[in-house]
């Protein structure tokens, strides 16, 4: 290949700096608000990681995550219409998009917090065996089971006002609340300012806390800017069986797929569970940095959703094929550059905890720098995603996502651990991001495809 660039191919694989600037101002404050949600995250598990409670704790909050999860599927599939109602300017069925999303996500949080409340011992037991961890994560459950509801209504509107280009609100919510659980995390968790010390307890409260904020804001900040997707009560909820239908068509299958990849991503922490607490603290503390740069990658997607989202609703197909072949050149040069500042901060960042332990350590710094393999497949696999959801090609999609997680990541994981007996936990991790390599390359020769 010539190392000179074609007019034509500039054309094909590059935009022009109008699409640069567009996606920046649609990506940048999405990646500002995950980027800042992240810090926190290692803060708080910075905070939990001094008390000994970081298994504890990951594990509540993978169950949150669980629900949380299926409620994302939910605004994958109705964010393809609101999106495209925004771009057809037709707010009379964005507003009944909204309102469904809405009712859809309170059902299914208020299912999982009973499901909690009646089952917890059982459902923390399937996970972890540790008596010690199973009696913190329940101190934990027993308060943070509350945020459900509020948290999951909450992405209702943050997804709302990306589709809407309104980016930049959430992101200051996000400060907002975010700087509010890290606060109350701190005070709680350790006693401070003359607040009682709470350990476990503190942080399901911080958590808590937040998350009644963050909904707070973006109820007074929609109703105070007349935001498109709100009006009266009645027009939000009133919905019948034909604007229902087509919605949910598109929708279920990305229930179902969130559904099973939330479950799947549980069934990876069982898996490394079987090598003992001191992997799973490993885990988690090495989970928790990387999940700071997947908010380049989320921002990415989120950047690529309302694009072309927006072209398609406008009807304009060719020009929506157009932006998804530059969102992909994008995507591998960001890969690239990612790899190596992840490897290079790996051991910075872990000795941001102070861990005493040195093999476990010394396992976190090998999940950050495996890790820096897996967030570069990530960077192009968001956009395969969001072209792919934005076309509605959710059956492919969910082939991609739950379907490759659950025939080659956790088959990998279980044989690695159960059958191979292998110890090494870093080599685990990253046998099991094969499951990453063929999700990109099936979906980059889908995307290619057109279809």
């Amino acid at each position: 290949m010539s190392s000179n660039i074609t007019e034509e191919n500039k054309s094909k694989y590059f935009g022009d700096a109008e699409f640069y600037s567009r996606s920046a101002r649609l990506a940048i404050p999405s990646m500002l608000q995950q980027l800042l949600s992240s810090a926190m995250g290692i803060v708080d598990t910075m905070f939990v990681s001094w008390i000994g409670k970081v298994s504890a704790v990951g594990v509540g909050s993978q169950l949150e995550a669980l629900a949380i999860g299926v409620c994302f599927g939910v605004m994958e599939g109705v964010g393809i219409f609101s999106a495209q109602f925004f771009g057809a300017k037709d707010f009379h069925n964005m507003r009944k998009s909204f309102g469904l999303a809405l009712l859809l996500c309170f059902m299914i949080t208020g299912t999982w917090f009973l499901s909690v409340s009646f089952f917890g011992p059982q459902i923390m037991h399937f996970y972890v065996k540790d008596p010690q961890v199973i009696a913190d994560g329940l101190i934990y459950l027993k308060i943070v089971r509350f945020s459900y509801v509020p948290m999951a209504l909450a992405l209702v509107f943050n997804h709302m006002f990306r589709c809407i280009h309104r980016t930049a609100i959430p992101m200051w919510i996000g400060i907002g609340s975010m700087s509010c659980n890290c606060f109350f995390n701190y005070v709680l968790i350790f006693g401070k300012l003359g607040f009682p010390e709470m350990g476990v307890a503190g942080a399901a409260m911080g958590t808590l806390i937040a998350q009644l904020v963050s909904l707070t804001s973006y109820i007074i900040i929609s109703i105070y800017l007349k935001v498109p997707f709100i009006g009266p009560l009645k027009e939000i909820f009133t919905m019948n069986y034909h604007f229902v239908k087509p919605i949910m068509g598109r929708t279920i299958p990305t229930i179902i797929n969130e559904t099973f990849f939330s479950f799947g991503s549980s069934m990876f922490i069982k898996a490394y569970a079987l090598l003992g607490t001191q992997v799973t603290d490993a885990y988690y503390v090495g989970n928790t940095i990387t999940r700071m740069f997947f908010s380049v990658c989320n921002g990415l997607g989120v950047a690529t959703s309302m694009m072309l989202g927006a072209e398609l609703g406008a009807g304009r197909r060719d020009d929506a094929i157009r932006m998804s072949r530059y969102f992909l050149t994008m995507s591998l040069i960001l890969a690239l550059g990612f790899t190596g500042v992840i490897m290079a901060c790996a051991r910075p960042l872990v000795n941001l905890f102070g861990m005493t332990d040195p093999e476990v350590y010394k396992m976190a710094i090998g999940v950050v720098r495996v890790s820096a393999l897996r967030i570069a497949l990530r960077l192009v696999i968001v956009v395969v995603f969001s072209s792919l959801r934005s076309g509605g090609d959710a059956r492919y999609l969910m082939f991609l996502d739950s379907g490759m997680m659950w025939m080659v990541g956790i088959p990998l994981a279980y044989l690695c651990v159960t059958v191979f007996g292998l110890t090494n936990f870093v080599v685990v991790f990253l046998i099991v991001q094969m499951e990453q390599l063929v999700r990109a390359l099936l979906g980059i020769r889908r995307l290619l495809s057109n279809k």
